[in-house]
């Protein structure tokens, strides 16, 4: 089982959105059963096989072992991933393109660039568990606090020139004739870097129930 699956395929984005299966396919992050999911969801033993045979049929989920009971033989699955994440792909007419505009202050351009992270991730984790390889990422995730916008503005100028700085340091200036395939002539591997920085969402207040606000 993969820890994070992208879906391109339309089809399977669209089976994966229905509210049961994505309930059925919660549940089967363990192996079970239709009878066993039956009793989870809620649902007659008969409806779950229909959606069942719908995931599996879109590759979401994957038999793991057939059990004879009597004349029956009841088929146990899996999901094929902990969770699921969809790519740009499955909407490729209506995808964003990162090309169409560059601005590193803008929102937008920021979402197409991590719609494109998406799709190529996702096809690199698929090729790379295909040839049984570990696929070679970094990244790093923090919080940092401004006192002021001009703060923001003064981080932001200052993190360019450094990553500016590093890049010019280590590309292999002779990459500029690589491969489709991504290596350049000289051996060297094309690397995708992306820098985001964006505000923290805000914590929803929740409001005090009659008791709590009778406590205080």
């Amino acid at each position: 089982m993969l820890d994070i699956e992208v879906i391109e395929d339309p089809a399977a984005a669209e089976a994966s959105l229905d509210p049961i299966r994505t309930r059925i396919l919660r549940e089967l992050a363990e192996p079970g059963s239709a009878t066993q999911l039956a009793a989870k969801v809620g649902l007659p033993r008969q409806k779950v096989n229909y959606h069942l045979k719908a995931l599996e049929r879109h590759g979401l989920v994957e038999l793991v072992e057939e059990r004879r009971k009597g004349n029956v033989t009841e088929r146990v699955l899996q999901a094929t991933a902990a969770s699921y994440l969809i790519s740009p792909v499955a909407l490729a007419s209506v995808a964003p393109d990162p090309h169409r505009f560059s601005d590193r202050f803008s929102a937008f351009w920021l979402l197409a660039l991590a719609g494109r992270m998406v799709q190529e991730v996702g096809k690199l984790i698929a090729g790379a568990a295909a040839a049984r390889q570990k696929l070679a990422t970094f990244a790093i995730d923090g919080e940092i606090t401004f006192r002021t916008a001009a703060d923001r503005a003064a981080f932001a100028e200052e993190l360019g020139v450094a990553v500016t700085r590093l890049v010019d340091k280590y590309h292999d200036g002779g990459s500029s004739s690589a491969t489709p395939g991504g290596t350049s002539a000289g051996g060297g591997r094309k690397h995708r870097l992306v820098v985001a920085l964006h505000p923290v969402l805000k914590t929803p207040i929740k409001p005090l129930s009659a008791k709590e606000q009778d406590n205080d």
